[in-house]
């Protein structure tokens, strides 16, 4: 029943971090640290991962309508030439991160995935964050307000920059959304881009991962290990729903100062923790 209890927390913290620019993979191995789960290594591996599995259901849930190019009835047929562009220009932008990811995954589970790494991560994109943020603030761009208006070569950079986001503690939304900005889309357009990008991404991580788990152990799981897996993906399923909802409303009117302020404060805690105590 403990290990249950965990895997609702960790669900709640995946499903928060998973759409705001704070790292959730970072937050997730951070927990871990505290509050470690009663796993193999090669389960805890794959469940970072395939637990976002069911924070990317939720885009889809919420999304669905926009990202469905068969809606015969309710769409016209430029509508869904549309969406179908816009599918296009999302499996452009995840090539570079796609490509980094297969190549390294294994160097990066074993050299970056642990809180050192984690903390200053949180700390140097945190201070990015808000320097982005002040140099851009000034600037009265137009701006690409539509999701289907991002080109190609806008989306590959944006791709660029969520494959910064393959470092524990970077921040895949966070990554994407303030590189969308910076390319001249407007916020609530470079939230939906990065949204849509993850189902992509996620899909493709987490097959990496479950084939990994399935060379390693032949998915051989303990029931508790099955539970916590399950469990995780449905909190956090549930609680990105509420999330996504809500920070599609704040993008719209705020900058993203405030995380970048707790991301310092974050890093700075819990490096400390570890230099003077872990």
């Amino acid at each position: 029943m403990f290990e249950i209890l965990k895997a609702i927390l960790f669900g709640i913290v995946e499903g928060i971090t998973e759409w705001l620019p704070v790292s959730s993979t970072g937050h997730l191995i951070l927990l871990d640290e505290f509050l470690e789960l009663k796993a193999t290594d090669a389960f805890k591996s794959m469940f970072d991962v395939v637990i976002q599995l069911g924070a990317i259901l939720a885009v889809i849930v919420l999304f669905f309508h926009k990202l469905n190019p068969f809606a015969f009835k309710t769409k016209s047929k430029q509508q869904r030439k549309d969406t179908w562009q816009l599918w296009f220009k999302v499996c452009v932008a995840i090539l570079p991160s796609g490509i980094l990811g297969v190549l390294f995954d294994d160097w990066m589970d074993a050299h970056l995935h642990n809180g050192i790494v984690v903390s200053i991560a949180l700390i140097v994109y945190g201070i990015a964050f808000l320097f982005l943020e002040k140099g851009n603030s000034g600037k009265h761009l137009k701006r690409i307000e539509d999701v289907h208006a991002i080109d190609y070569k806008t989306a590959i950079l944006i791709g660029c920059f969520q494959a910064l986001s393959l470092v524990p503690g970077t921040s895949r939304s966070g990554s994407t959304i303030l590189g969308a900005i910076l390319l001249g889309v407007g916020r609530s357009a470079g939230a939906e881009f990065s949204f849509f990008m993850a189902i992509p991404t996620m899909l493709g991580a987490s097959a990496i991962k479950l084939l990994k788990f399935f060379l390693e152990t032949g998915f051989a799981m303990t029931g508790s290990e099955l539970s916590v897996l399950i469990v995780g993906m449905v909190v956090s399923f549930i609680v990105s729903l509420l999330v996504i909802k809500g920070l599609m409303d704040y993008v719209r009117n705020h900058s993203f100062a405030v995380f970048g302020v707790y991301r310092i404060i974050l890093g700075i805690i819990v490096l400390g923790y570890f230099l003077l105590i872990g």
